[in-house]
């Protein structure tokens, strides 16, 4: 099968002038050499496409391909996730992963925990801080959470987005504001230990794989997996198997949050515990990390014996199960969902 593969890379971004942060969620040069490599050999033939205007010169040429393979997370707005996805059902070319609705929902998280509070899945209560008048009107419990509304790879959290006092929530929430020019989503702090789910698959068909549980060691930044803890998680965390104990609780309703946003083919679920123990959901990453060693499915992987090259296989096998039920485009997964209930 010709497999094109749409990417942005962070190297090509940090020569044209963009920072570490900026770029943060972009891919390593390594990440798309050992996915070419794992598709390559399971036969496929690929082609390297690059970002959303690089697929977007390439169709205009003529060009096209049996599946996409896509893990392009865009630089700008609130849907640069469903960007490349936008342009391929345009042209009903398939591809790996989400659609470009549940990818635009999942990035704002805002708007995530609404869909999952009205769901009955577990999520803290959250209030957004859109212009910073509303910082008056947070009625939520100290400590607090604050982080930017639409971000990935734990951009714009850092040492002091757990705050104690309004003065704090101020400060970091005019920073947010700030910096990243969107909204800041303040929620409760939970004290509690962190873990990530790892799904494959697509709505009935999707199944966790494994409940990750990440350790910060003491040379790191507390309280969460920050920027910098993320940036540097060889040296700064420690990744070990969830007992069953708490897996079996995590994956339920890991797996419930996945069906529940119409996530497809493979991703994580983030969830953290309260002081009492009880398990809420962070976060939604229906286009996950790929890197072997650095992102955090990869790892989970690593730790249940799932080689790199089985991982991608079964994200391929996901996407085509799909193709052939129902065609290139085919429908939300979010509409087969609420079709089927």
């Amino acid at each position: 099968m010709k497999i094109g593969m749409t990417f942005d890379l962070r190297e090509t971004y940090l020569a044209e002038g963009y920072g570490e942060e900026e770029t943060a969620e972009f891919d390593r040069t390594e990440t798309i050499d050992e996915l070419d490599a794992a598709l390559t050999a399971l036969g496929h033939e690929t082609d390297r496409i690059g970002h959303a205007r690089r697929l977007v010169d390439r169709l205009a040429a003529g060009d096209r391909w049996e599946l996409v393979f896509n893990i392009a997370e865009g630089l700008y707005g609130l849907g640069r996730e469903a960007q490349v996805p936008g342009i391929l059902d345009a042209y009903q070319i398939p591809y790996t992963f989400s659609d470009p609705l549940t990818l635009s929902l999942t990035l704002h998280k805002g708007l995530t925990k609404r869909v999952l509070r009205d769901c009955g899945i577990p999520t803290t209560p959250f209030f957004e801080v859109s212009e910073l008048s509303d910082v008056d009107r947070v009625d939520l419990p100290y400590p607090l959470f604050v982080k930017p509304v639409a971000e990935g790879t734990s951009k714009g959290i850092d040492s002091k987005s757990r705050v104690t006092s309004p003065a704090e929530l101020r400060n970091t929430c005019e920073r947010i504001l700030r910096e990243f020019k969107q909204a800041a989503l303040v929620e409760p702090f939970l004290a509690g230990r962190e873990f990530t789910v790892g799904i494959l698959g697509t709505g009935r068909d999707a199944s966790a794989i494994g409940t990750l549980e990440v350790e910060l060691l003491d040379s790191a930044e507390q309280y969460s997996c920050t920027y910098v803890n993320k940036e540097q998680c060889e040296e700064l965390c420690r990744y070990a198997l969830a007992p069953r104990s708490i897996s079996d609780e995590a994956e339920r309703i890991a797996l419930a949050a996945w069906r529940s946003l119409g996530c497809r083919d493979g991703g994580r679920v983030d969830v953290r515990a309260d002081e009492d123990g009880n398990l809420f959901v962070l976060e939604v990453n229906p286009l996950p990390g790929l890197h072997p060693s650095h992102s955090d499915l990869p790892i989970l992987c690593t730790k249940v014996g799932m080689s790199h090259g089985s991982l991608i296989e079964r994200i391929v096998a996901s996407a085509q199960r799909r193709v052939r039920s129902c065609g290139a485009g085919g429908v939300s997964a979010i509409a087969e969902e609420a079709m089927a209930s």
